[in-house]
């Protein structure tokens, strides 16, 4: 409780002492300690690896962590459209094999085979493709040689050795942000999209059948891991892409993103990484079709690298609740032996951070008002040098400061520990 001195007291004393003596310090940074990576909903990636070590199966690992979930074949060869590339202003591609072929069409042809090409892209040329206005502006480089293709909204490109176009077997590379990644399969579709504070951006999307061509390339474990802790991955991962499939995203062109904010999508590199890669690949393919399902329907299969030694609910996330999420012992995600990097953990937050975190212009006090059951944090609160005070769930706050996770504690800060049950499903 504060308190307060005599009236007359407080007058005096703001006489005496100059106006900039009493401003109220605003810290440069804030520190944070805490256990696991990720939001700690459903699968621990850790955990599970944990339980392969130990000699339990796929299924048992995931029902384990999901629960009154059936583990059922179902129909996986639709077509995905996973973005590849987000809010770039220019974007490279080329063709990494020889005697391989590359072709553009102009639109989003889909799967029709009787398109012309706007252009056959020759041998050892790549094409780079920027946002100019409103439209996409593809050129064909050949050398010192550059070749400019009508601008339009969105293109299509395509590649021999795949079902879109026969030939040598192809692989291309595709290059934004200085980072390169590999692509076997599909095509790939470049749009300009309209956001609300950018102006057009240019998205990239591959277009990839899920059941192989898609789960192939998905990135969200190393390949060296028990056969176990693979499968258990392989199911999960072709569950959520199922559970995202057909629901088009404008912002990205997309049905899921490559990145994290999904599933993390590597592409060819994937498959052909050396020594481990057909273990992965071995993994999808000989759990061909398995998802978990919920009145026949595939769940929503969360997964995250580790937890706090609990995992968490989808309602003490996000609010919104998932009856296959629960919240159940994850002690491996505390065992500096398997889990090194992230069993604790300690990080610095700049003011910039928190402030952006809470729309505020700046903070000079931070407070963990609840934690939930599992140990995350359920609400924060931010004080600013105004005196306007803010609140943010516990993994809202995680993702807009980028720290691992939401089971953290405030260092040097008097945190509230007591946790509020969490709600039933």
């Amino acid at each position: 409780m504060r308190m307060f001195k005599p009236l007359f007291l407080a007058l005096s004393i703001a006489i005496v002492i100059p106006t900039q003596s009493t401003a109220v310090e605003i810290p440069a940074t804030f520190q944070v300690q805490g256990a696991g990576y990720g939001h700690g909903v459903g699968m621990s990636q850790i955990g599970a690896r944990a339980k392969a070590l130990a000699g339990e199966t796929a299924t048992a690992i995931l029902n384990y962590y999901y629960k009154d979930i059936v583990i059922q074949p179902l129909d996986d060869t639709k077509i995905l459209r996973v973005n590849v590339g987000h809010l770039l202003t220019s974007a490279k591609m080329a063709s990494g094999t020889q005697d391989a072929t590359m072709q553009i069409f102009s639109g989003d042809i889909g799967d029709a085979q009787d398109v012309v090409p706007l252009a056959v892209v020759p041998i050892k040329s790549s094409l780079n493709f920027s946002i100019v206005g409103s439209t996409v502006q593809p050129n064909v480089v050949t050398g010192k040689k550059t070749v400019s293709i009508s601008r339009d909204r969105i293109f299509t490109v395509r590649w021999s050795g795949t079902r879109y176009l026969p030939g040598v077997d192809g692989v291309i590379s595709l290059t934004h942000n200085s980072i390169t990644k590999k692509y076997r399969y599909g095509q790939m579709q470049f749009k300009a999209v309209k956001t609300a504070t950018l102006g057009y951006r240019l998205e990239i999307t591959n277009s990839v059948r899920l059941a192989d061509e898609y789960l192939w390339g998905v990135s969200e474990v190393p390949s060296s891991w028990p056969e176990a802790a693979l499968q258990a991955q392989a199911i999960a991962s072709r569950t959520f892409a199922m559970s995202k499939a057909g629901v088009y995203r404008a912002s990205c062109d997309c049905d899921l993103y490559g990145e994290i904010s999904d599933q993390s999508f590597l592409g060819y590199a994937k498959e052909t990484e050396k020594g481990w890669g057909q273990l992965w690949k071995a993994a999808v393919t000989n759990t061909a079709g398995l998802t978990l399902t919920q009145a026949g329907k595939p769940i929503a299969a969360y997964f995250s690298s580790s937890s706090g030694g609990l995992t968490e609910t989808a309602g003490n996330a996000w609010g919104s609740q998932r009856s296959y999420t629960q919240s159940v012992p994850d002690l491996a995600s505390l065992d500096p032996a398997i889990n090194p990097r992230f069993f604790q953990w300690d990080r610095t937050i700049t003011q910039a951070s928190v402030a952006a975190a809470f729309a505020l212009p700046d903070v000079v006090n931070l407070e963990i008002v609840m934690k939930n059951t599992s140990g995350t944090v359920a609400t924060i609160k931010a004080t600013s040098s105004a005196g306007i005070q803010k609140s943010l769930r516990g993994e809202t706050f995680r993702s807009r400061t980028n720290i691992p996770s939401a089971y953290f504690n405030l260092v040097g800060v008097q945190n509230a520990v007591e946790p509020t049950p969490s709600p039933s499903p």
